[in-house]
Protein backbone atom coordinates (compact mmCIF):
# COMPACT_ATOMS: atom_id res chain seq x y z
CA UNK A 1 0.00 0.00 0.00
CA UNK A 2 1.40 3.60 -0.88
CA UNK A 3 0.55 6.66 1.17
CA UNK A 4 0.14 9.91 -0.79
CA UNK A 5 -0.40 13.59 -0.14
CA UNK A 6 -2.37 15.37 -2.55
CA UNK A 7 -1.82 19.18 -2.66
CA UNK A 8 -5.37 20.93 -4.39
CA UNK A 9 -7.80 23.23 -3.76
CA UNK A 10 -7.94 27.09 -3.61
CA UNK A 11 -10.32 26.76 -6.59
CA UNK A 12 -12.55 24.13 -7.82
CA UNK A 13 -10.44 23.56 -10.96
CA UNK A 14 -7.49 22.47 -8.71
CA UNK A 15 -9.64 20.75 -6.36
CA UNK A 16 -11.44 18.15 -7.89
CA UNK A 17 -8.40 16.97 -9.93
CA UNK A 18 -7.54 16.10 -6.83
CA UNK A 19 -10.66 14.50 -5.73
CA UNK A 20 -10.59 12.26 -8.76
CA UNK A 21 -6.77 10.94 -8.09
CA UNK A 22 -7.51 9.83 -4.84
CA UNK A 23 -11.09 8.50 -5.67
CA UNK A 24 -8.85 5.76 -7.59
CA UNK A 25 -6.24 5.53 -5.46
CA UNK A 26 -8.72 4.35 -2.68
CA UNK A 27 -10.62 2.26 -4.57
CA UNK A 28 -7.11 0.70 -5.31
CA UNK A 29 -6.58 0.18 -1.85
CA UNK A 30 -3.95 2.81 -1.37
CA UNK A 31 -4.18 5.62 1.43
CA UNK A 32 -4.16 9.38 0.09
CA UNK A 33 -4.56 12.54 2.06
CA UNK A 34 -6.14 15.63 0.23
CA UNK A 35 -4.41 18.86 1.29
CA UNK A 36 -6.59 21.69 0.51
CA UNK A 37 -7.29 25.35 1.45
CA UNK A 38 -9.45 27.28 4.16
CA UNK A 39 -11.08 29.01 1.51
CA UNK A 40 -15.11 28.52 1.37
CA UNK A 41 -15.43 26.70 -1.85
CA UNK A 42 -13.26 24.16 -0.74
CA UNK A 43 -15.38 23.37 2.43
CA UNK A 44 -18.04 23.52 0.13
CA UNK A 45 -16.53 21.00 -2.83
CA UNK A 46 -15.33 18.89 -0.47
CA UNK A 47 -18.82 18.18 1.90
CA UNK A 48 -20.19 15.45 0.33
CA UNK A 49 -16.88 13.18 0.13
CA UNK A 50 -16.79 11.92 3.44
CA UNK A 51 -15.01 8.63 2.46
CA UNK A 52 -11.82 10.89 1.57
CA UNK A 53 -9.29 12.60 3.80
CA UNK A 54 -8.39 16.20 3.77
CA UNK A 55 -6.20 18.40 5.53
CA UNK A 56 -7.03 22.07 5.38
CA UNK A 57 -3.56 24.42 5.56
CA UNK A 58 -2.28 27.98 5.05
CA UNK A 59 -1.83 29.13 1.79
CA UNK A 60 -2.33 32.22 -0.31
CA UNK A 61 -1.38 33.71 -3.77
CA UNK A 62 1.42 35.91 -4.46
CA UNK A 63 -0.32 38.73 -6.34
CA UNK A 64 -1.01 42.18 -5.57
CA UNK A 65 1.16 44.76 -3.73
CA UNK A 66 4.25 44.58 -1.42
CA UNK A 67 1.85 43.81 1.78
CA UNK A 68 0.23 40.81 0.00
CA UNK A 69 3.35 39.79 -0.88
CA UNK A 70 4.44 39.63 2.25
CA UNK A 71 1.48 37.87 3.79
CA UNK A 72 1.86 35.25 1.08
CA UNK A 73 5.43 34.76 2.44
CA UNK A 74 4.12 34.56 5.52
CA UNK A 75 1.53 31.96 4.59
CA UNK A 76 3.91 29.96 2.71
CA UNK A 77 6.07 29.72 5.78
CA UNK A 78 2.78 28.50 8.10
CA UNK A 79 2.61 26.21 5.15
CA UNK A 80 5.52 24.63 4.99
CA UNK A 81 5.78 24.11 8.86
CA UNK A 82 2.21 22.05 8.28
CA UNK A 83 3.43 19.90 5.63
CA UNK A 84 6.70 19.01 6.98
CA UNK A 85 5.47 18.06 10.04
CA UNK A 86 2.46 15.47 8.08
CA UNK A 87 5.18 14.45 6.26
CA UNK A 88 7.26 12.93 9.57
CA UNK A 89 4.33 11.57 10.84
CA UNK A 90 2.61 10.20 7.53
CA UNK A 91 5.97 9.14 5.51
CA UNK A 92 4.19 9.47 2.21
CA UNK A 93 5.79 7.69 -1.04
CA UNK A 94 5.13 10.67 -3.13
CA UNK A 95 3.67 14.25 -2.74
CA UNK A 96 1.13 15.22 -5.69
CA UNK A 97 0.96 18.51 -6.67
CA UNK A 98 -1.99 20.28 -8.79
CA UNK A 99 -0.76 23.65 -9.45
CA UNK A 100 -1.92 27.06 -8.07
CA UNK A 101 -0.48 28.90 -4.96
CA UNK A 102 -1.50 26.07 -2.49
CA UNK A 103 0.91 23.93 -4.16
CA UNK A 104 4.21 26.12 -2.99
CA UNK A 105 4.65 25.05 0.61
CA UNK A 106 3.95 21.16 -0.11
CA UNK A 107 6.13 21.15 -3.06
CA UNK A 108 8.94 22.84 -0.84
CA UNK A 109 8.27 20.46 2.17
CA UNK A 110 8.14 17.41 0.12
CA UNK A 111 11.96 18.05 -1.57
CA UNK A 112 13.15 18.95 2.14
CA UNK A 113 11.94 16.00 3.39
CA UNK A 114 13.11 13.95 0.64
CA UNK A 115 9.84 13.04 -1.12
CA UNK A 116 9.21 12.82 -4.84
CA UNK A 117 7.07 15.15 -6.35
CA UNK A 118 5.21 15.31 -9.14
CA UNK A 119 3.29 17.88 -10.62
CA UNK A 120 0.01 18.50 -12.31
CA UNK A 121 -0.39 21.62 -15.15
CA UNK A 122 -4.07 22.04 -16.21
CA UNK A 123 -3.86 24.83 -17.67
CA UNK A 124 -2.50 25.46 -21.74
CA UNK A 125 -0.38 28.38 -20.51
CA UNK A 126 1.50 27.08 -16.86
CA UNK A 127 1.07 29.06 -13.62
CA UNK A 128 4.13 30.40 -11.87
CA UNK A 129 3.82 27.87 -9.37
CA UNK A 130 4.56 24.91 -11.45
CA UNK A 131 7.10 26.93 -13.51
CA UNK A 132 8.94 27.43 -9.87
CA UNK A 133 8.51 23.67 -8.89
CA UNK A 134 8.66 21.90 -12.24
CA UNK A 135 12.75 21.77 -11.61
CA UNK A 136 11.97 19.99 -8.21
CA UNK A 137 9.44 17.10 -9.96
CA UNK A 138 10.20 13.52 -10.60
CA UNK A 139 7.27 13.44 -13.15
CA UNK A 140 5.40 16.89 -14.71
CA UNK A 141 1.99 15.95 -16.33
CA UNK A 142 1.13 19.00 -19.30
CA UNK A 143 -1.57 19.66 -21.32
CA UNK A 144 -0.95 18.20 -25.30
CA UNK A 145 1.54 20.14 -26.82
CA UNK A 146 3.55 21.55 -24.20
CA UNK A 147 6.64 21.60 -22.86
CA UNK A 148 8.49 23.23 -20.53
CA UNK A 149 12.52 24.26 -21.21
CA UNK A 150 13.74 23.76 -17.89
CA UNK A 151 12.60 20.16 -17.52
CA UNK A 152 13.72 17.37 -19.31
CA UNK A 153 11.48 15.61 -22.15
CA UNK A 154 11.75 12.41 -20.54
CA UNK A 155 9.71 13.52 -16.87
CA UNK A 156 7.29 14.90 -18.92
CA UNK A 157 3.45 13.23 -19.75
CA UNK A 158 0.47 14.16 -21.45
CA UNK A 159 -2.10 13.02 -20.25
CA UNK A 160 -4.97 15.06 -19.81
CA UNK A 161 -7.14 16.91 -16.90
CA UNK A 162 -8.46 13.90 -14.61
CA UNK A 163 -12.53 14.15 -13.76
CA UNK A 164 -14.27 13.00 -10.87
CA UNK A 165 -16.22 9.71 -11.70
CA UNK A 166 -19.17 10.98 -11.25
CA UNK A 167 -18.98 13.62 -14.37
CA UNK A 168 -20.44 11.88 -16.94
CA UNK A 169 -23.46 12.75 -19.17
CA UNK A 170 -26.63 11.65 -18.21
CA UNK A 171 -29.71 11.65 -20.61
CA UNK A 172 -31.20 15.26 -20.67
CA UNK A 173 -34.82 14.71 -19.74
CA UNK A 174 -33.38 12.60 -16.49
CA UNK A 175 -31.04 15.76 -15.41
CA UNK A 176 -34.22 18.44 -16.05
CA UNK A 177 -36.21 16.10 -13.78
CA UNK A 178 -33.66 15.99 -11.16
CA UNK A 179 -33.30 19.76 -11.49
CA UNK A 180 -37.25 19.79 -11.44
CA UNK A 181 -36.87 22.07 -14.64
CA UNK A 182 -40.27 20.85 -16.48
CA UNK A 183 -38.97 22.72 -19.66
CA UNK A 184 -40.78 23.11 -23.62
CA UNK A 185 -37.84 25.15 -24.29
CA UNK A 186 -34.57 25.18 -25.13
CA UNK A 187 -31.94 25.66 -21.41
CA UNK A 188 -29.07 27.71 -21.43
CA UNK A 189 -26.70 26.86 -18.75
CA UNK A 190 -24.00 29.99 -17.60
CA UNK A 191 -21.39 28.75 -15.12
CA UNK A 192 -18.93 31.26 -13.83
CA UNK A 193 -16.44 28.76 -12.28
CA UNK A 194 -16.04 27.51 -8.47
CA UNK A 195 -15.78 31.02 -7.86
CA UNK A 196 -18.44 32.58 -9.62
CA UNK A 197 -18.28 35.31 -12.27
CA UNK A 198 -20.26 38.61 -12.05
CA UNK A 199 -20.03 39.32 -15.63
CA UNK A 200 -21.46 36.19 -16.55
CA UNK A 201 -24.34 36.46 -13.50
CA UNK A 202 -25.30 40.46 -14.61
CA UNK A 203 -25.54 39.09 -18.66
CA UNK A 204 -27.64 36.38 -17.69
CA UNK A 205 -29.93 38.22 -15.70
CA UNK A 206 -30.10 41.40 -18.44
CA UNK A 207 -31.01 39.22 -21.17
CA UNK A 208 -33.35 36.71 -19.56
CA UNK A 209 -36.67 38.55 -21.36
CA UNK A 210 -34.90 38.79 -24.85
CA UNK A 211 -33.43 34.90 -24.73
CA UNK A 212 -36.93 34.36 -23.86
CA UNK A 213 -39.18 35.05 -26.36
CA UNK A 214 -36.82 33.15 -28.59
CA UNK A 215 -37.55 30.15 -26.74
CA UNK A 216 -34.75 30.08 -24.55
CA UNK A 217 -34.55 29.33 -20.39
CA UNK A 218 -31.37 29.92 -18.47
CA UNK A 219 -30.24 28.03 -15.25
CA UNK A 220 -26.92 29.87 -14.19
CA UNK A 221 -24.62 28.93 -10.87
CA UNK A 222 -23.81 32.25 -9.90
CA UNK A 223 -21.18 31.10 -7.40
CA UNK A 224 -21.16 31.59 -3.37
CA UNK A 225 -21.86 34.52 -2.12
CA UNK A 226 -22.28 36.55 -5.76
CA UNK A 227 -25.93 36.54 -6.41
CA UNK A 228 -29.19 34.90 -4.43
CA UNK A 229 -30.79 32.28 -5.59
CA UNK A 230 -33.72 33.18 -7.71
CA UNK A 231 -36.84 31.59 -9.95
CA UNK A 232 -38.82 33.09 -12.08
CA UNK A 233 -40.56 32.17 -15.35
CA UNK A 234 -42.46 33.63 -17.85
CA UNK A 235 -44.73 33.38 -20.86
CA UNK A 236 -43.50 34.82 -24.18
CA UNK A 237 -45.38 35.87 -27.16
CA UNK A 238 -45.88 32.34 -28.68
CA UNK A 239 -47.15 31.37 -25.77
CA UNK A 240 -44.06 29.15 -24.09
CA UNK A 241 -43.85 29.32 -20.10
CA UNK A 242 -39.65 29.84 -20.03
CA UNK A 243 -37.34 29.99 -16.45
CA UNK A 244 -34.64 31.60 -15.02
CA UNK A 245 -33.15 29.87 -12.25
CA UNK A 246 -30.11 31.07 -10.08
CA UNK A 247 -28.06 29.03 -7.77
CA UNK A 248 -25.19 30.25 -6.08
CA UNK A 249 -23.39 26.33 -6.14
CA UNK A 250 -24.56 22.77 -7.07
CA UNK A 251 -22.60 19.97 -6.14
CA UNK A 252 -23.96 17.91 -9.39
CA UNK A 253 -22.22 19.73 -12.08
CA UNK A 254 -23.14 16.43 -13.90
CA UNK A 255 -26.01 16.43 -13.75
CA UNK A 256 -26.45 20.58 -14.26
CA UNK A 257 -24.57 20.48 -17.85
CA UNK A 258 -26.19 17.24 -19.07
CA UNK A 259 -29.52 19.44 -18.80
CA UNK A 260 -28.44 22.17 -21.24
CA UNK A 261 -28.59 22.18 -24.68
CA UNK A 262 -25.45 24.67 -24.90
CA UNK A 263 -22.85 26.11 -22.10
CA UNK A 264 -21.88 29.97 -21.54
CA UNK A 265 -18.78 29.28 -19.32
CA UNK A 266 -15.08 30.60 -18.18
CA UNK A 267 -12.53 28.61 -19.42
CA UNK A 268 -10.57 27.15 -16.38
CA UNK A 269 -9.41 23.89 -17.23
CA UNK A 270 -11.39 21.60 -15.25
CA UNK A 271 -14.56 23.67 -16.12
CA UNK A 272 -13.50 22.59 -20.06
CA UNK A 273 -12.84 18.87 -18.92
CA UNK A 274 -16.19 18.55 -17.56
CA UNK A 275 -17.84 19.82 -20.63
CA UNK A 276 -16.12 17.38 -22.53
CA UNK A 277 -17.00 14.63 -19.63
CA UNK A 278 -20.20 15.48 -20.80
CA UNK A 279 -20.30 16.63 -24.09
CA UNK A 280 -21.82 19.59 -23.95
CA UNK A 281 -20.93 22.68 -26.80
CA UNK A 282 -20.18 25.82 -24.98
CA UNK A 283 -19.26 29.22 -25.64
CA UNK A 284 -16.46 30.14 -23.59
CA UNK A 285 -15.59 33.29 -21.94
CA UNK A 286 -12.30 33.98 -20.32
CA UNK A 287 -12.04 35.47 -17.11
CA UNK A 288 -9.61 38.34 -18.74
CA UNK A 289 -7.30 39.10 -15.09
CA UNK A 290 -6.52 35.36 -14.84
CA UNK A 291 -2.76 35.11 -13.99
CA UNK A 292 -0.64 34.73 -17.67
CA UNK A 293 -4.03 34.96 -19.33
CA UNK A 294 -4.35 31.07 -19.43
CA UNK A 295 -7.86 31.28 -19.66
CA UNK A 296 -7.60 32.86 -23.03
CA UNK A 297 -4.79 30.06 -24.27
CA UNK A 298 -7.23 27.26 -23.02
CA UNK A 299 -11.36 28.26 -24.90
CA UNK A 300 -8.37 29.05 -27.79
CA UNK A 301 -6.86 25.33 -27.51
CA UNK A 302 -10.64 23.94 -27.09
CA UNK A 303 -11.59 26.40 -30.03
CA UNK A 304 -8.64 24.88 -32.38
CA UNK A 305 -10.25 20.85 -31.52
CA UNK A 306 -14.02 22.29 -33.00
CA UNK A 307 -15.53 21.55 -29.23
CA UNK A 308 -16.16 25.19 -28.36
CA UNK A 309 -16.10 28.77 -29.02
CA UNK A 310 -14.34 31.72 -28.48
CA UNK A 311 -15.95 35.06 -27.46
CA UNK A 312 -13.81 37.89 -24.99
CA UNK A 313 -15.50 39.18 -21.77
CA UNK A 314 -15.41 42.88 -23.91
CA UNK A 315 -17.26 41.37 -26.55
CA UNK A 316 -20.37 40.33 -24.48
CA UNK A 317 -22.55 42.70 -26.43
CA UNK A 318 -22.22 39.89 -28.64
CA UNK A 319 -23.20 36.92 -27.15
CA UNK A 320 -26.86 37.15 -26.66
CA UNK A 321 -26.80 37.02 -30.66
CA UNK A 322 -24.29 33.91 -30.56
CA UNK A 323 -26.45 31.89 -28.34
CA UNK A 324 -29.60 32.31 -30.09
CA UNK A 325 -27.90 31.44 -33.30
CA UNK A 326 -26.32 28.28 -31.99
CA UNK A 327 -28.38 26.90 -29.51
CA UNK A 328 -30.79 25.83 -32.54
CA UNK A 329 -28.32 25.36 -35.29
CA UNK A 330 -28.50 20.83 -34.18
CA UNK A 331 -26.07 20.33 -36.71
CA UNK A 332 -23.22 22.86 -35.54
CA UNK A 333 -24.27 21.57 -31.81
CA UNK A 334 -23.92 17.45 -32.84
CA UNK A 335 -19.95 18.67 -34.90
CA UNK A 336 -19.12 19.91 -31.47
CA UNK A 337 -20.17 17.17 -29.67
CA UNK A 338 -18.19 14.77 -31.47
CA UNK A 339 -15.30 16.74 -31.07
CA UNK A 340 -15.70 17.04 -27.37
CA UNK A 341 -15.85 13.09 -27.60
CA UNK A 342 -12.15 12.76 -29.01
CA UNK A 343 -11.07 14.62 -26.08
CA UNK A 344 -12.68 12.97 -23.42
CA UNK A 345 -10.95 12.99 -20.11
CA UNK A 346 -13.09 9.59 -18.51
CA UNK A 347 -10.34 8.08 -18.58
CA UNK A 348 -7.59 10.25 -16.93
CA UNK A 349 -7.47 9.92 -13.64
CA UNK A 350 -6.79 5.91 -14.07
CA UNK A 351 -4.36 6.71 -16.32
CA UNK A 352 -2.23 9.39 -14.30
CA UNK A 353 -2.76 6.80 -10.89
CA UNK A 354 -1.00 3.51 -12.96
CA UNK A 355 1.91 5.87 -13.97
CA UNK A 356 2.59 7.44 -10.16
CA UNK A 357 2.08 4.05 -9.08
CA UNK A 358 5.16 2.93 -10.86
CA UNK A 359 7.26 6.55 -8.97
CA UNK A 360 5.87 4.81 -5.68
CA UNK A 361 6.83 0.91 -6.05
CA UNK A 362 10.06 2.27 -7.16
CA UNK A 363 10.57 4.02 -4.23
CA UNK A 364 9.53 1.20 -1.94
CA UNK A 365 11.79 -0.82 -3.71
CA UNK A 366 14.74 1.65 -2.86
CA UNK A 367 13.94 1.84 0.42
CA UNK A 368 13.95 -1.87 1.30
CA UNK A 369 17.26 -2.38 -0.25
CA UNK A 370 18.67 0.42 1.12
CA UNK A 371 16.90 -1.34 4.33
CA UNK A 372 18.68 -4.69 3.85
CA UNK A 373 22.11 -3.47 3.08
CA UNK A 374 22.36 -1.67 6.40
Amino acid sequence: MSTILIACGGTGGHLAPGIALAEVFVKEGHRCLLLVSQKTVDSALIRKYESLDFIAIPGQGFSGGIWQGLSALWSLYRSLRVVLRLIRQESPDLVFLLGGFLSAGPGLAARLGGIPVVLHEANSAPGRVTRWLAPLAERVYLPAGLSLENVASEKLRHPGYPVRQEIAAIPIACARASLRLDLETKLLVVIGGSQGARALNDWAEENFESLAESGISIFCVSGLQQAEAQKTTLQNRAGKLCSFTRVEFTDQMATVLSAADLVVSRAGAGSIAELAACRRPAVLIPYPYAADDHQTANALALEATGGGHMLAQSQLGLLAVKVKNLIFDIEALKQMQGALEKIDPTNTAKDIAQDLLTLTRARQTSKTKSGNET
